[in-house]
Formats: C-alpha cells, sequence, structure tokens
C-alpha cells in the first residue's frame, strides 16, 4: 500500500476513536466528509506520501495515537477547536507578510539596478 492509504485508513481509525471520546455519533457519509476534509487539508503531505510504499502503519503507532486520543483533556479538545480559525487567520496573514517582503525586495531590486544603471544620487 502506499503511504498515502495508509495515513487514510489511519485517519479512519483515529476518527472512529476520537468520536467514541467525545461520544458523537456519526454517519458513515460523516465520516467520509470528515476524510475529505483531510484529505483536503493535508493534499501536499498525502501527495508526498503517496509516493512511499509502505506494509501498514505499525499497530504500535496506532496504538500511541489512539492513546493520545485518550488522553487529550475537553479542555485541551476546546482549545483545540478555538485555535482551527486562528491557525487559518494566521496562515492568511503568513501569506500577506510574505507577499509583501517580496514585493520590497522587488521594488529594492529595481531601485539598485536603477541605480546603477543610471549614476544614482
Amino acid at each position: 500500500m502506499t503511504g498515502r492509504e495508509a495515513m487514510l485508513q489511519a485517519f479512519d481509525r483515529l476518527f472512529d476513536r476520537a468520536a467514541h471520546k467525545l461520544r458523537v455519533s456519526c454517519t458513515e457519509q460523516d465520516k467520509e466528509q470528515a476524510k475529505k476534509q483531510f484529505e483536503e487539508r493535508f493534499a501536499a503531505l498525502l501527495e508526498a506520501v503517496d509516493q512511499v510504499r509502505i506494509d501498514e502503519v505499525p499497530d504500535e503507532i496506532l496504538r500511541n495515537m489512539e492513546g493520545a486520543i485518550d488522553r487529550i483533556s475537553p479542555t485541551e479538545v476546546v482549545g483545540l477547536l478555538a485555535s482551527i480559525p486562528l491557525a487559518h487567520q494566521g496562515q492568511e496573514m503568513m501569506r500577506q507578510i510574505a507577499y509583501r517582503a517580496v514585493e520590497q525586495r522587488l521594488l529594492e531590486h529595481l531601485i539598485k539596478q536603477a541605480d546603477d544603471r543610471y549614476g544614482g544620487n
């Protein structure tokens, strides 16, 4: 199986564990929708690991991840939920900052070229 397939298989198992922990009942359609969102959110990662061939995600690793879900407190769950929209907004802000920095460097480069070419000040 590919790394992508293994990660999606692990997602299924971890989704079930998280739903059980939160006492949330989800239909198969709900689960498929969540999986699709996971695939969209982590498309670059899934594309990269699609090139990797593995037998399966070792059960010990999956048990460790399930244990992390079991140990998470209600307060941590609330904190994670609150951080999701902030993370998205922060990512957008970082894109804008990076774009402005590139714009500024381009302007500085063009000004330097003009100074060098035409004698400057």
